[in-house]
């Protein structure tokens, strides 16, 4: 993180070094965007941590348990994509899962859709790509989960 941010700021330093206005143009233009989905990234957030509150990791492990077969793939797919979970958070969460007999390929499914599949972002990603875009993308997405997890039921 401190790597990016400082190769940011020396980005912007150099640029203003070549183009002062340019520079600031592109700097108000970027404050500017921000601004505009400033409203649904705070929902979102708001969202996320209602869904991350209600749901437990107890209670996710009981519906995609090892006793659970092919509703255990289901569930896995849905709430994978209706949860917003970063990754930090996501792969320790899939350790615990692991831990408590959750089979390889449900966990696939359930990473893979919490990655590429999002319903909560959905709003955001219609504004900058479109209805049939950001549809198309995360049906997509959805189903190439649900390829990724047969695959590693078959293969692991």
């Amino acid at each position: 993180m401190i790597f990016l941010l400082s190769l940011t700021i020396i980005s912007v330093l150099f640029s203003y070094m070549f183009d002062r206005k340019k520079t600031y143009q592109g700097i108000l233009k970027g404050l500017k965007m921000f601004w505009g989905i400033f409203p649904d990234l705070v929902l979102i957030l708001v969202v996320a941590s209602l869904i991350l509150g209600l749901l437990s990791r107890e209670m996710i492990a009981q519906y995609v348990g090892q006793d659970s077969g092919v509703w255990a793939t289901i569930m896995a797919a849905i709430i994978g994509s209706v949860a917003l979970i970063p990754g930090f958070i996501a792969f320790p969460l899939a350790a615990f899962l692991k831990e408590a007999g959750v089979s390889i390929n449900v966990l696939a499914v359930f990473i893979t859709t919490l990655m590429m599949v999002g319903i909560i972002t959905f709003p955001i990603e219609v504004k900058f790509l479109g209805f049939k875009a950001a549809l198309l993308r995360n049906v997509l997405s959805f189903v190439g989960a649900l390829v990724i997890g047969l695959l590693m039921g078959v293969f692991l």
